[in-house]
């Protein structure tokens, strides 16, 4: 197997303090946002038959859990910083780890993080309208292109700034930080599944397969674009890696958190989704974004929709935190060998944090919020972003196949995947 050489050859100065408890919280946090709360209604339009739509959501569960359970053999084997870098690193060499390692800087995670800030910005604005991202405070036409700065933008920005400082200022104030706010939403998300079942007493569920005699291939269709719904709702599963090299016995605790994570999330999302039918006929969601809000002003009354948008401001703001959080370990892990600024791949003396790598990520992500709608920004980070993926999971194969003929050390430990 071939290894690589260290720019910054001395030992990792991160400190392993992510318990079993962190991680998961870590996990089930940054997935956790705004999708569970927006998608059903975009769902039940592609595919409008409340079983499959239930159907998507398991099999999607599914689905994860098997990416998770390749993510956990990889984070076993090779558990320090970097996650997905360092599988693509030692699988293929460094290009695919140096172009895996800036898409990430310069397009999905700050862009993820940019996105998760407006968003949180236009939900903030439902409780302080003078803050919307409707409000705009600058307009410039600049050669047939016009661009406008909001009052929401703004704010996208100070909530990125602040949760990275907190981030700066040690792994223990942002992992509390992460797990209040992880506990605060999955609470929620459980109180309102309890009320849910409890208001809908009586209620029933539609359980036609076909209610309006689809073909074969429109059901087909139907179901593969209500899928592409759910994988944005679980996306960000993966990002625990990025910290393995902080988690307290790896081979055990990266391996738990990401099974229960996966397993927690899929309970919630598919149980939410049964509150929804039963609030609901399925003709009433098609093409509903405010999901959440509709079901529980029909469930609970209008007086309801005011909380549930402060729970998907929560919920947006962990996974948010969660995001800054992973980030950076991606950054430092590359310029540690030579192929990121050499000054990211610093800790802070006293905070024990990559907070160069920190900064650094909260500028960019600062600037691209600046730039687009929440839309336009989720679109921009989604970009290329499955692809590295599949290459990552693939990585399982060339590792295992390299074990066979490597039976030795290498400097991240023994490759043993094939055990």
């Amino acid at each position: 197997m071939k290894t690589h050489n260290r720019i910054i050859k001395d030992e990792d100065p991160l400190i392993r303090q992510l318990g079993l408890f962190d991680s998961t919280m870590m996990m089930m946090g940054i997935v956790i946002g705004s999708g569970i709360f927006l998608t059903t209604g975009i769902m039940a339009q592609a595919i409008p038959s409340a079983p499959m739509v239930l159907l998507a959501w398991l099999l999607g569960g599914l689905l994860i859990l098997a990416g998770a359970l390749t993510y956990a053999e990889l984070g076993v084997s090779l558990p320090e910083a970097g996650g997905q870098y360092v599988y693509l690193r030692e699988a293929y060499g460094h290009l695919y780890g140096f172009l895996f390692g800036w898409k990430m800087f310069l397009v999905n995670m700050t862009g993820s993080i940019a996105a998760l800030g407006v968003a949180f910005a236009e939900y903030f604005g439902s409780f302080f309208p003078t803050l919307s991202t409707k409000e705009i405070v600058f307009s410039s036409h600049v050669g047939g292109l016009t661009y406008t700065l909001s009052r929401g933008q703004l704010v996208a920005v100070a909530v990125i700034l602040l949760l990275s400082a907190i981030n700066y200022v040690g792994v223990a104030f942002g992992k509390t930080v992460q797990n209040v706010l992880t506990v605060i939403k999955i609470g929620t998300i459980l109180v309102f599944v309890f009320f849910g079942f409890v208001f809908a007493r009586g209620a029933s569920i539609d359980l036609s397969l076909n209610p309006e005699g689809w073909s074969f291939a429109q059901l087909l269709t139907g179901f593969g674009l209500a899928f592409v719904s759910v994988f944005w709702a679980f996306d960000g599963w993966n990002n625990i890696n990025y910290v393995a090299g902080e988690i307290t016995n790896p081979k055990r605790n990266l391996k738990f958190a990401l099974i229960m994570g996966t397993l927690g999330i899929t309970l919630l999302y598919f149980f939410t989704n049964v509150i929804y039918f039963l609030a609901l006929p399925i003709g009433e969601m098609k093409g509903v974004v405010t999901m959440a809000e509709k079901a529980s002003s029909s469930l609970f009354g209008a007086t309801a929709a005011g909380l549930i948008s402060a729970m998907i401001l929560i919920s947006i703001l962990g996974a948010l935190n969660g995001a800054i959080f992973v980030g950076p370990r991606v950054y430092y892990a590359m310029a540690r060998d030579g192929l990121f600024f050499k000054k990211v791949g610093g800790v802070h003396p006293r905070f024990k944090t990559p907070g160069f790598s920190l900064f650094l990520q909260a500028i960019w992500a600062s600037l691209l919020a600046l730039t687009g709608t929440f839309e336009q920004l989720f679109t921009f980070a989604m970009f290329a972003g499955i692809l590295f993926w599949v290459l990552a999971a693939a990585a399982i194969f060339t590792l295992r196949k390299n074990a066979l003929t490597f039976l030795g050390p290498t400097k991240h430990g023994a490759i043993l995947l094939s055990r």
